[in-house]
């Protein structure tokens, strides 16, 4: 183990789990039923710090940072969603977890998507927010400045929040480029997730911001792919998807600070809570 990464790991309020050949670190705040919460791409868990207390007022929160983010160092393996799901569904396995209910946001919530569609029977609940299903539902000038991110933009996010957060606690602090290099080759993937998120047998909510990086009418569709949306719900919800799915929309709000806003806190609440 190198010196940066015993500091790392001596210094931070979390633990490690070796799952899959990652050294996964992740953070337990909280009491109640358990809730593992993923964070956006080039972030971390303590990126939800602003929601953190709402949360874990009546739920147990596993913060985990994903590979190649935060404190957990990167493997020789590309940035794969469904790898990542299945780090996830070792560490249910790991910390003896019964089902926890799954919130992730942007890369999160794409990777809370795949352990429930790879692994259902270890999920309770799932919460995705801002995470498309189609690469092509992405406004076209924003996929335009995916394409340019590589290791060679590292330079000119020196100033940047996600940089500042890298360089302070990941064990190597030198693999920033390599992230962006990774993070960079995934976006440029193209994929299509309808026919799993048709086939979802855990209840999900689908959140977004009114000014997400996919248009509302993208969150309206996945919805519709869930039984959602087709019919009136009825006077005691009858109509309702019979998944027990749902759709939240939070007005004011983008990409980039939804997942800090006590709205998507109270929704993703508002859902688990719902009696089971």
């Amino acid at each position: 183990m190198s010196t940066t990464q015993h500091t790392a790991e001596t210094t931070a309020p979390g633990r490690y789990a070796d799952v899959n050949g990652v050294h996964l670190y992740y953070e337990t705040h909280g009491a109640g039923r358990p809730m593992i919460l993923l964070h956006g791409g080039l972030m971390s868990g303590e990126l939800f710090a602003p929601i953190l207390p709402t949360l874990t007022a009546t739920h147990q929160v596993i913060l985990v940072d994903l590979q190649g983010h935060g404190r957990t160092a990167d493997v020789d393996r590309p940035l794969d969603m469904a790898l990542m799901a299945d780090d996830i569904a070792a560490l249910i396995d790991h910390l003896g977890l019964d089902r926890p209910d799954l919130v992730g946001f942007s890369l999160g919530g794409g990777v809370a998507m795949q352990v429930a569609f790879r692994h259902p029977e270890k999920v309770g609940r799932l919460v995705s927010a801002s995470a498309h299903i189609r690469r092509d539902a992405v406004h076209p000038e924003l996929l335009a400045q995916q394409g340019q991110v590589t290791g060679a933009a590292a330079e000119f996010m020196k100033d940047t929040p996600m940089y500042e957060l890298y360089q302070r606690v990941a064990p190597r602090p030198e693999d920033f480029p390599r992230l962006l290099d990774k993070i960079g080759e995934a976006m440029a993937q193209d994929f299509d997730l309808t026919e799993q998120v048709r086939g979802l047998r855990v209840p999900t909510l689908i959140v977004a911001a009114d000014a997400d990086m996919a248009p509302p009418s993208h969150y309206v569709e996945v919805f519709k792919l869930l039984d959602g949306g087709l019919r009136d719900g009825g006077w005691g919800g009858e109509g309702r998807p019979a998944g027990g799915h749902a759709l939240a929309i939070l007005p004011g709000l983008t990409h980039y600070d939804i997942d800090q806003s006590p709205l998507f806190a109270a929704v993703t609440l508002a859902f688990l809570d719902q009696p089971r």
